[in-house]
């Protein structure tokens, strides 16, 4: 009698088990994404057609091996501390410079998704992968046609499956305010533009797929290019009404001197995005992580004292080799499994 009521009473908390088991594995099925502006990851060959011979041997910033060496030790220094599952870059030349950055990593062999963008500067988007927690379903670089006829970097896309759940990952880096801020304005429009257009064609086939925008949009969440252009809003609620169709996830960093992720002129920016859609605020596939928003910071990733006082610690000022990281702070998010539990 008593190994039958023993027996029963087992069966009884079966469903409540399954469920701790379950909640513990869930952290298990999280994913670390975030994205960085390395600041001219360039080799030290001086390539014909392309604006890179600062950055060779022999160039106007007198670039030596140990230099190089210095540029890929820090980058590595922060990427082992973030530890992502997917890092989205920009400001790479090419394939190459990945290559080797990748080999100075000590945490992860990571895998590399990259194209060659027409930039006039030979500056690319690319993108680091652990490809032990998932795979590359498809990949491709998406043109940006600006009104001026210029040449600007692509955008890149990428769909992974992990998990059995896919998600998508657009690494962006739009063209600068250099000549002009109201000159420019039109340009990172097309940009906005063109990054819309290329959302709207996953979210008409699928409106809950998981899709998660970074970048480098010289711009801030506030501006017409991402939040009229692009459709992206700091605030949850405006989604689904009118122009809006993504969260711009950066609110709080947002004119934030604790936080800002870039700084000109002395002013608090936020220029590097994440932005994710209403599929990561459901209750399938994959899901944001409450408060797991961040810009990697610290103290020796910031200049102290004078005019430069707060500013991400970059590597080079002009000519002059600091040797810091980069003139912006690296981004992450986390997002989870959601699991569907029948109990019945």
């Amino acid at each position: 009698m008593f190994i039958i009521n023993q027996y029963r009473w087992v069966q009884k908390f079966i469903p409540f088990l399954l469920m701790a088991s379950l909640l513990v594995g869930k952290g298990n099925a999280s994913l670390r994404i975030g994205f960085w502006n390395v600041e001219n990851l360039f080799d030290e060959y001086n390539d014909k057609g392309v604006n890179d011979g600062e950055f060779a041997l022999g160039g106007k910033k007198e670039m030596k091996p140990d230099v190089m060496t210095l540029k890929l030790k820090n980058l590595s220094e922060i990427l082992t501390k973030i530890n992502p599952d997917v890092f989205g870059l920009c400001e790479i030349e090419n394939n190459s410079m990945l290559v080797r950055w990748n080999q100075f990593c000590d945490v992860r062999n990571y895998s590399i998704v990259h194209y060659n963008s027409p930039d006039n500067r030979g500056i690319d988007v690319g993108l680091f992968y652990d490809a032990s927690k998932m795979n590359v379903i498809s990949s491709k670089p998406i043109p940006v046609l600006l009104p001026t006829g210029g040449k600007t970097r692509d955008i890149l896309l990428v769909k992974f499956e992990s998990k059995g759940h896919s998600f998508y990952v657009f690494v962006n880096h739009w063209p600068s305010k250099y000549g002009g801020v109201e000159k420019t304005i039109p340009l990172r429009a097309a940009a906005g533009k063109t990054l819309r257009m290329e959302i709207e064609k996953i979210l008409n086939q699928d409106p809950t797929a998981d899709i998660i925008v970074m970048g480098d949009l010289n711009d801030e969440p506030t501006d017409p290019s991402v939040n009229i252009h692009l459709g992206a809003s700091m605030n949850l609620s405006d989604l689904g009404r009118g122009k809006y169709i993504l969260w711009n996830v950066m609110k709080k960093y947002h004119r934030n001197p604790e936080g800002s992720t870039y700084k000109y002129g002395g002013k608090d920016m936020v220029y590097d995005h994440l932005i994710v859609s209403r599929g990561l605020m459901d209750d399938r596939g994959w899901g944001l992580i409450s408060n797991s928003v961040t810009v990697f910071d610290g103290k020796k990733y910031r200049q102290h004292g004078g005019r430069y006082d707060g500013f991400p610690f970059r590597f080079w000022a002009g000519s002059r080799l600091l040797g810091g990281y980069s003139d912006h702070m690296p981004i992450f998010l986390e997002i989870e499994l959601n699991l569907e539990i029948d109990l019945k």
